[in-house]
């Protein structure tokens, strides 16, 4: 491949063979049913070709295409095992690879963003990429003052790409939903969409992980790559080893699953909390399992890396592109729905959602059916610690993309508000990959620690508003009213 395809026309051709391949290769099968091949063995082989060629057509394009199947990759817990085997493996490779650009393209980009004497910032510069994004690839290199460092170069062309790719794709929404049951493929495209320009610019994106990583300088269990360098089209931080968290769903440990999902879910909570920012990218491509800290804390100090507690593993986090901005951190309002749907208060959860507006005033629904939908989905609250499985993921998308079932025909009435949708997609998403993780995750401990309103009023403040209350009673000056 000699460059990144731009043309409209090249990529519309090439996405519009993706549903023409569905179709064939049905017909193909079908005529290998009928020439006496099994039903089973004949589904495989179909699965096995489309999945191929879904890799192929996304990874080439990249742009908004590779960034779909990105974004689809993290629900494949949620397809039956026959049909998800296949997929599992191509849209993997998503995650860490795809089709490079050639280093000369790379160098055009390097000497017109950083300067045409770019290779002195650099001691070492690998012209092969590490690691594919959907808008650039990452080059490892070392910096002029010794730090290895990765080197995000940003596609030539990439949005004019995005923003073509998912034009296209939203056109297919219908074919392509049958690979996550359940979800509605076309808010996510254009939610997608909605984020272009964020992702494409660098400068925010830099901003975003200097925010982080000053707050997670010191953590024991997160660990956030520091910026070196940032252009346009170009953004140079911290190189970070590790074990890529899509190696560790396939062949970790117990341990390392655990721990991985564990850190996952703290960081998920704790990050708005702590920068009031979200970061909305959660595939396992942009996680690395680090190796626990030294045993020795000086030994840690002098190694340059966080104290914390010895023999545990640490979560680092890449790629900042696409945040939320929560300057309060993740609404009262999910805190406070769970409090009372976990009380089984459904009255009390009904009428905060239509406050919020996931029920508009138009729609009239029984509380009680309201609450026997919400019940299964947040079981992993309800417990000390919970163990996520593709098992339990499939029964519950199952359970709502069945048409027949009341929980489908309840959820098709319910409205998901604009400034809650990112917040919702990336809830799924770390779901799915604590799903693929298989990972046993005290989940309770986190939204206590982190989830405004989960926990219940505590006594101190309510007599602290008995106090304001007598206050003004007594004539004194009314103060300023926080609601919890």
């Amino acid at each position: 491949m000699s460059d990144l395809p731009r043309k409209a026309v090249t990529r519309t051709a090439k996405l519009a063979a993706l549903p023409l391949g569905f179709a064939g290769r049905a017909t193909w099968g079908l005529g290998k049913r009928i020439g006496g091949k099994s039903a089973e063995l004949v589904a495989r082989e179909v699965q096995q070709r489309t999945a191929d060629q879904l890799f192929k057509t996304l990874g080439e394009l990249k742009g908004g295409a590779m960034k779909l199947g990105q974004a689809l990759s993290v629900f494949e817990s949620a397809l039956p095992e026959e049909i998800a085997g296949p997929y599992r493996a191509a849209l993997t490779k998503l995650q860490e690879a795809a089709p490079p650009l050639p280093a000369r393209t790379v160098h055009e980009v390097l000497a017109t963003r950083i300067g045409e004497d770019w290779r002195e910032y650099f001691l070492e510069f690998e012209d092969t990429p590490a690691a594919a994004a959907s808008i650039g690839q990452v080059h490892r290199a070392v910096w002029h003052d010794g730090r290895e460092v990765a080197v995000k170069v940003q596609y030539p062309g990439a949005g004019e790409a995005l923003l073509s790719d998912l034009a296209q794709l939203s056109r297919f929404a219908r074919l392509l939903g049958p690979l996550v049951p359940g979800m509605d493929i076309k808010p996510l495209i254009k939610e997608l969409r909605d984020r272009v320009s964020e992702e494409l610019d660098y400068e925010l994106e830099a901003q975003a992980q200097r925010e982080h990583a000053a707050e997670f300088a010191d953590d024991p269990d997160v660990v956030i790559p520091q910026v070196v360098h940032q252009s346009d089209q170009v953004l140079v931080t911290e190189w970070m080893d590790g074990i890529p968290l899509s190696e560790v769903i396939v062949e970790g440990t117990a341990d390392q699953r655990d721990r991985a999902g564990q850190l996952l879910a703290r960081f998920l909570f704790s990050g708005p909390a702590r920068t009031g920012l979200l970061h909305a990218d959660p595939h396992p491509g942009n996680f690395r399992l680090l190796p626990p800290v030294a045993e020795d804390p000086e030994d840690a100090q002098e190694e340059g890396g966080p104290v914390g507690p010895a023999g545990s593993w640490r979560l680092g986090v890449l790629d900042f592109g696409t945040v939320d901005r929560l300057p309060g951190g993740l609404p009262q309002t999910i805190g406070d729905s769970l409090r009372l749907t976990l009380e089984g208060d459904a009255a009390g959860v009904y009428g905060l959602l239509r406050e919020e507006n996931f029920v508009k005033e138009s729609i009239d629904l029984d509380p009680d059916e309201v609450l026997d939908y919400l019940l299964p989905i947040i079981e992993p609250t309800q417990v000390e610690e919970f163990t996520f499985t593709r098992g339990w993921i499939r029964d519950q998308a199952a359970r709502i993309a069945d048409p027949r079932s009341p929980a489908h025909q309840l959820g098709r009435q319910l409205n998901l508000p604009p400034s809650y949708v990112l917040i919702h997609r990336v809830t799924l998403s770390t779901i799915g990959v604590l799903c693929q993780l298989g990972a046993t995750v005290r989940l309770r401990d986190e939204l206590e620690a982190w989830l405004p309103g989960f926990l219940a009023e505590e006594p101190e403040a309510e007599e602290s508003a008995e106090g304001t209350e007598y206050a003004e009673e007594e004539g004194e000056p009314e103060g300023e009213t926080v609601q919890a």
